[in-house]
């Protein structure tokens, strides 16, 4: 009795671990966009394109229908400090912005030429943020600033809320309504032309992730710990948090689907998910491809995107561009 008790709880216990995961299920396709690993990229909200940066390629601007390269950029990727770290597209697809610690350089998709190069002083940038056409960006920084750019300008507005250093910043696309998270266990929307607070969202740890819906109609949040939240960005109100099993889930990219109904997630630890917004609960997951020269295996997800309702796209640190099969969830 004993022995077929044990039997029937690790059968349990092993669909519990696999029922959400579907670990062994493979891509449907696989691009490799960069050699021997990617250090950043950045794929479009409606999944056509993606900007990866690499050591042997630059900065690279794809066409993820075709698979085909559009432009080869530069940003001076000759020194550790000059390696592209940050990129973003933006929602309109006009315009990319890309970051290293140092510098950042504004490149436009339709001309593929550059639109500016600024360097920023006494400090790293950390996050960065682009709106439509290029006409403001977003920069969180290592000393707790968040310096937002109108681009025609030179308008720069600081936000000074933070107490600590910025780990993540996102920008609704028309440039007007920010959101940054920090080190300071605080999680800030404002306004970009005033500075002025429009939500404060605390957390018991630092604050790791944010983003917003680019139709603003949520926020997200999201701690070094166990707090993972998605909020209403009208009211400020939580809407849900998200509910899992283990310790803490670091994410390290998001994006809403298009009608509002779940979240993308990507993370550190391969793992890629979909979320219910109005439960909660994960509905679904994939682990993108490690690179094979690396061991233990492992590869950061930089960004996923829903390309249709039965399939997303991921672009991780392994280099390869992956399309995923969504089962009816």
């Amino acid at each position: 009795m004993l022995k077929s008790n044990l039997w029937y709880i690790a059968i349990i216990a092993l669909c519990m671990l696999t029922a959400c995961q579907p670990l062994g299920s493979k891509p449907t396709e696989r691009w490799q966009h960069s050699i021997e690993g990617a250090y950043a990229a950045n794929i479009s909200n409606d999944a056509k394109l993606s900007v990866v940066s690499s050591i042997h390629h630059g900065i690279s601007l794809w066409d993820l229908e075709k698979n085909a390269l559009i432009y080869n950029w530069s940003q001076q990727q000759d020194s550790a400090d000059n390696l592209v770290l940050a990129a973003d597209i933006s929602d309109n697809n006009s315009h990319v912005l890309t970051a290293s610690r140092k510098n950042f350089a504004l490149w436009n998709t339709s001309t593929g030429q550059s639109e500016g190069y600024w360097q920023v002083r006494n400090s790293n940038i950390r996050d960065i943020a682009i709106s439509n056409n290029g006409n403001h960006a977003l920069i969180g920084k290592s000393n707790g600033t968040v310096v937002h750019v109108t681009i025609d300008t030179g308008r720069r507005l600081e936000f000074l809320g933070h107490q600590e250093k910025i780990n993540a910043v996102d920008m609704l696309p028309n440039g007007r309504v920010a959101i940054s998270g920090s080190n300071d266990f605080v999680a800030y929307v404002w306004d970009t032309q005033t500075g002025q607070v429009i939500y404060r969202f605390n957390h018991p740890s630092r604050v790791t992730m944010v983003a917003l819906d680019p139709k603003g109609r949520y926020a997200f949040t999201a701690d070094s710990k166990k707090a993972a939240n998605i909020w209403d960005l009208k009211t400020g109100k939580l809407v849900n948090s998200l509910k899992y099993f283990n310790r803490q889930e670091v994410f390290s990219s998001i994006q809403f689907s298009d009608d509002g109904k779940l979240l993308l997630t990507g993370a550190p630890s391969r793992k890629v998910s979909i979320w219910d917004i109005a439960s909660g609960e994960r509905k679904t997951s994939w682990r993108v491809t490690p690179r094979e020269d690396i061991r233990p295996a492992g590869a950061v997800v930089y960004s996923a995107a829903f390309r249709d309702n039965n399939h997303i796209i991921t672009e991780s640190s392994s280099g390869y561009a992956e399309l995923w099969q969504i089962d009816k969830l």
